[in-house]
C-alpha cells in the first residue's frame, strides 16, 4: 500500500526527485528499514544518516530523503530534518482523521496505547498512533509522516524536557483533543518547580484545532493552572479523575480477579462499567482519560471498555512474565523504561498488592531531578516500606539517599550499575518471589529484564 509517492514527497518538502518511486513506510533508523520504506538521512552532532544509505537500500528501502548526491532513488532537499517536519505537516493537512495529542509527566505512553486500542477496536474504523515512545522533536514528525491518509483517528504522544518543546510539537500535530495525564517532577532539573512543569505541559493546548477539547486531571493540584492554559485555545475543557466533581469520574473501583480493576464510571450523564486489565490506581486514572478522549472524538464507549479489558502489558511499562526458578516460579514486573518520583510510587504500590512470598524491588536512580534529587530519592523510603518490600536492590550513586533512609528497615543491596544488579538478582531469586524492576532509561535496567526473560534461571 502506497503511503507516499516521490512526487508527493517532493511537493511536501520542496525538494527534487531523482526518479519516480513509491514508499509504504518511513524511518530515519537504518536498522529499522523494511521493504518499501522511505529512509530519511538525518544529520546530527554525532552521526550522519547519509553514511547508512547503502545499508538502508540493502534492507529494502525504496527511496530516501537526502541533502547530498547519491546513486539511489531520492528526493534531494537542503535540510533533511526540515524535510521530515514538512512531510509531517503535509500528512496532517491531507488527513480528515480526528487527532488526539497526549502528554504528561507519567502515563502518557500507556494512555496513548490504550486510546489507540479503544479507537481501533471497531471493524468499521481505523486508527494510527506513534509507536514506541517516539514523542520528541524527531519522533513526533516521524509518527505523523507514517500516518496513512485514509484513517479515522490519529493518536500522538508528545514529550518534553524543556519549556517551548511542546509549543512547537503541537503545531505539527494540531490535535482536535489534547490530554494531559498527570503532572509530576519529571525532568525537574530543567524547571524551577512543579508549576513550571505544568505550564510546559499546558503548551499542548496551543495547537488545538478550532472547537478543540482539552482533557485535564481533576485530582491534580495543578488543575486550575492547566485549565487556565487551555482556556484561550479550547472550546471545551473536560476533567477526569476519582474525586467528585470530575466530568469523567470513577464512581466505583474494585480489584478484579485478574489483578486489574473493575470500574463503574460516569461520563457526562452516562454510566459505563468495564474492567481495566492493568493493575494499579494509576491505570484507573489512565482509563478515565481514555474514556474522556473517546467521547470527545465521537468514538464508541462500549468498545473502549472492551479494549481496556483486553489491553496487554507494555514492555518496560508494566509487562509481566514468569521466570522458572528452583522449586517453582517468580513473577517479574517490567517497569524498566523510565522513572520519576510519581511513577515510582504508583508502581511500588502495585508491587505491594501482589500475593508473594517475598517482594523484591530493583530500583534504578531517577535522573534529571536537579537540586532536589537527594530529597526525591530519599522520599521513596515510605513507598518501599508500605509495599512490604523485603529486599531492595538499588542501582546507581543517586540511590544513596534512599539506601540511607532505608537502613535497618529492609535488606538493602546497593550496586553501581545494571550488570551488578542483574547478577545479584539472578543469584537470589526464589520461587514465590515478585520482583519490580524500575529506573530511569539511562540506567539500563532493560538489560536486567532481558536476562530474566529467557524464562529459566
Amino acid at each position: 500500500m502506497t503511503l507516499w509517492t516521490s512526487a508527493d514527497i517532493a511537493t511536501a518538502t520542496n525538494g527534487a526527485a531523482s526518479a519516480a518511486f513509491d514508499v509504504s513506510g518511513v524511518t530515519f533508523d537504518s536498522r529499522e528499514v523494511g521493504a518499501g520504506d522511505l529512509f530519511v538521512a538525518l544529520t546530527g552532532e554525532t552521526t550522519d544518516g547519509h553514511k547508512f544509505l547503502d545499508q538502508a537500500f540493502d534492507r529494502g528501502a525504496a527511496g530516501a530523503i537526502v541533502s547530498q548526491d547519491m546513486p539511489h532513488p531520492n528526493v534531494r532537499v537542503p535540510d533533511t530534518f526540515a524535510a521530515l517536519e514538512a512531510l509531517a505537516r503535509a500528512s496532517r493537512v491531507r488527513t480528515s482523521a480526528r487527532i488526539v495529542g497526549v502528554t504528561g509527566s507519567a502515563g502518557k505512553t500507556g494512555t496513548k496505547e490504550a486510546l489507540f486500542a479503544a479507537l481501533d477496536r471497531s471493524p468499521a474504523k481505523s486508527a494510527h498512533r506513534s509507536v514506541k515512545s517516539y514523542n520528541n522533536h524527531t519522533g513526533v514528525p516521524l509518527s505523523l509522516a507514517r500516518m496513512p491518509a485514509e484513517v479515522d483517528y490519529g493518536v500522538f504522544e508528545m514529550g518534553m524536557n524543556h519549556p517551548g518543546e511542546l509549543a512547537h510539537l503541537t503545531t505539527l500535530v494540531r490535535p482536535h483533543v489534547a490530554i494531559v495525564t498527570a503532572i509530576a517532577p519529571a525532568h525537574a532539573a530543567f524547571f524551577p518547580d512543579e508549576s513550571a512543569i505544568a505550564d510546559a505541559k499546558g503548551e499542548i493546548f496551543q495547537g488545538l484545532e478550532p472547537g478543540g477539547v482539552a482533557i485535564i486531571p481533576y485530582d491534580s493540584p495543578h488543575r486550575e493552572r492547566l485549565a487556565a492554559a487551555a482556556a484561550p485555545h479550547a472550546a471545551r475543557t473536560v476533567t477526569f479523575g476519582i474525586d467528585d466533581g470530575a466530568d469523567v469520574r470513577a464512581i466505583e473501583a474494585v480489584k478484579a480477579a485478574n489483578g486489574g480493576t473493575f470500574i463503574t464510571a460516569r461520563v457526562g450523564d452516562r454510566e459505563l462499567s468495564y474492567t481495566v486489565s492493568q493493575p494499579g490506581k494509576h491505570w484507573v486514572s489512565n482509563s478515565l482519560a481514555v474514556l474522556a478522549a473517546v467521547d470527545a472524538v465521537g468514538g464508541d464507549l462500549a468498545l473502549a471498555g472492551l479494549a481496556l479489558a483486553d489491553l496487554g502489558g507494555l514492555a518496560g511499562r508494566g509487562a509481566r512474565f514468569w521466570v522458572e526458578v528452583k522449586g517453582g516460579r517468580a513473577l517479574v514486573i517490567d517497569e524498566a523504561y523510565n522513572a520519576n518520583p510519581a511513577s515510582m510510587r504508583v508502581t511500588l504500590a502495585v508491587l505491594g498488592e501482589e500475593a508473594a512470598t517475598r517482594k523484591i524491588a530493583v530500583l534504578g536512580e531517577m535522573r534529571e531531578l536537579g537540586e532536589k534529587s537527594n530529597e526525591y530519592h530519599a522520599a521513596l523510603a515510605g513507598p518501599v516500606r508500605d509495599a512490604g518490600v523485603q529486599l531492595v536492590i538499588l542501582v546507581g550513586e543517586q540511590m544513596r539517599p534512599l539506601a540511607e533512609a532505608l537502613e535497618g528497615q529492609v535488606e538493602i543491596v546497593h550496586v553501581p550499575d545494571a550488570a551488578a544488579a542483574r547478577d545479584r538478582l539472578m543469584a537470589t531469586l526464589e520461587a514465590g518471589d515478585a520482583v519490580l524492576i524500575k529506573g530511569s532509561n539511562g540506567v539500563g535496567l532493560a538489560a536486567v529484564v532481558a536476562a530474566l526473560a529467557g524464562g529459566k534461571i
